[in-house]
């Protein structure tokens, strides 16, 4: 579990093809506290560790990963957003995000607003029903909270710290985003929609 407040940007330092596709990412983490198998969120999506050295880390992604992320996207240099799984006692300072990514999005307009930036998604009609105004939802690993909701649109205001401290900063219209939506959503859909048998 993690809670969508990003604590480094990491850098996609070498991408290899062996079965499934393995992923080295360089990190300011400290790597000595970082366990074999432990899971850190990578643009929101929840990989495990499989390998490391002093200033990097390895992930592998099977094709299933691939095709429902922006992990096919990655190649050497790409930065990514990246937070390590939250503790027992850790401050929750987002939502509760699973790492989990439901679906890809996709940057219809970045407009300046005041010092922010508003930034509006175009998601697949099955996702958009779960995205509400004043709602939390994970962009790229980012908590967020929608400002509005326009069929499957949705805009965010991202201010300038958030920009600084990670990817957003350098988003560009067009660019796919992975799109997590907030668990208690999923949860209030299922339960709208069961009908027993």
């Amino acid at each position: 579990m993690f809670t969508g407040i990003i604590t480094d940007i990491g850098t996609v330092r070498a991408v290899s093809q062996a079965g499934d596709t393995r992923f080295e990412i360089t990190t300011g983490y400290d790597l000595g506290t970082v366990d074999m198998g432990a899971s850190i969120a990578c643009n929101g999506c929840c990989l495990t560790v499989i390998e490391k050295g002093p200033d990097w880390f390895a992930i592998q992604a099977s094709a299933e990963t691939l095709s429902k992320t922006t992990l096919a996207d990655w190649g050497q240099g790409t930065r990514i957003n990246l937070e390590r799984a939250l503790k027992i006692g850790d401050e929750l300072g987002g939502h509760i995000v699973s790492g989990h990514v439901d679906g890809l999005g996709e940057i219809v307009s970045i407009t300046p607003e005041g010092d922010s930036k508003r930034f509006r998604f175009r998601v697949p009609h099955e996702l958009a029903r779960f995205i509400a105004p004043k709602g939390s939802v994970a962009i790229d690993g980012t908590s967020l909270t929608v400002n509005e909701v326009e069929g499957n649109v949705f805009g965010v205001n991202i201010i300038p710290h958030t920009q600084a401290v990670t990817t957003w900063g350098s988003m560009k219209v067009g660019q796919r985003v992975n799109i997590e939506i907030d668990m208690l959503a999923r949860y209030v859909a299922r339960l709208t929609e069961y009908k027993p048998t």
